[in-house]
């Protein structure tokens, strides 16, 4: 059997935690920050895990990881 290739997209937004699960970081940190409260943007900066129902996809885009 060949190797699967990595999806190159996935490999940058996701890593997976020692459980195994995706771990994903948040959206809406990147720019238009101004309007954001302080306590929105340090919860943002923090990861969290992938859906359930996303897990099995982020799974096979990233088989090495």
């Amino acid at each position: 059997m060949p190797k699967i290739k990595t999806h190159s997209g996935a490999k940058k937004r996701f890593k997976m935690s020692k459980n195994g699960k995706p771990i994903r970081a948040h959206a809406n940190k990147s720019h238009i920050l101004t309007k954001k409260t302080t306590k929105r943007k340090r919860g943002l900066r923090k990861t969290n895990v992938a859906d359930v129902t996303n897990q099995k996809q982020i799974k096979r885009l990233i088989p090495y990881k």
